[in-house]
């Protein structure tokens, strides 16, 4: 796996960049989600620096988190994820009102913020914890996510099969602390990294002028 333009800014001292056994929906931790108003999705889109904005935005979320999930490694180290062979993806666990925010929403925000026609990673970050990925943590996220899944894939705004993946939730494990918003924590870095990424470059030729990204 490997992470380009961000992983040289990291050597040039530019920025510092920024996974448990496979369990069924319901065993996944939720850290953050406690209060009986909120629910919890899980996206996998890439870097997740910059999967945090788009989410952060909506009224009704509460909070987004940073980590790796999907893997066979208990509570990894971001330098264990990017070394590979841990089966972690970097992910985006959202706590949101169901009340105010609607997961269908949720799922439009996170499909306008991704590449699904690239299946070896997200930009210029490539690799498997880069993959593009829908985790789901019970069976009305999932027949949600499936049924959005096709609905853009007949729709014919894409000229080849989307390949992102929907699969049951498994333990979200945070990443460090100064991962997390790093995009507000870091404005100037983080534009630098997803400037030299190509990602709102490669978002507009997808889905056209950027809403949200």
């Amino acid at each position: 796996m490997r992470r380009t333009a961000c992983w040289m800014a990291v050597c040039l001292g530019l920025v510092a960049c920024g996974p448990g056994q496979a369990s069924s929906p319901e065993d996944a931790p939720s850290p953050g989600a406690s209060d009986p108003g909120t629910a919890v999705a899980i996206f996998a889109g890439g870097c997740f620096w910059c999967m945090e904005g788009p989410f952060d935005a909506l009224e009704g979320v509460v909070s987004t988190t940073s980590g790796f999930t999907g893997g066979s490694v208990a509570d990894p180290s971001y330098e264990q994820v990017v070394r590979g062979g841990t089966g972690h993806v970097e992910a985006v666990q959202v706590i949101y009102r169901p009340a105010q925010l609607s997961y269908e929403r949720l799922l439009e925000v996170f499909w306008r913020n991704v590449d699904p026609l690239d299946a070896t990673g997200q930009f210029c970050d490539r690799g498997p914890s880069y993959r593009s990925t829908i985790f789901v943590r019970d069976a009305e996220q999932r027949r949600l996510a499936e049924a959005s899944k096709q609905a853009l894939e007949r729709s014919g705004r894409l000229d080849a099969p989307v390949v992102t993946e929907i699969r049951d939730a498994a333990p979200f494990y945070p990443a460090e602390d100064y991962h997390q918003d790093y995009y507000r924590k870091n404005p100037i870095r983080y534009r630098f990294y997803r400037t030299g990424c190509g990602r709102d470059r490669r978002l507009e030729e997808l889905w056209g002028p950027a809403e949200a990204h």
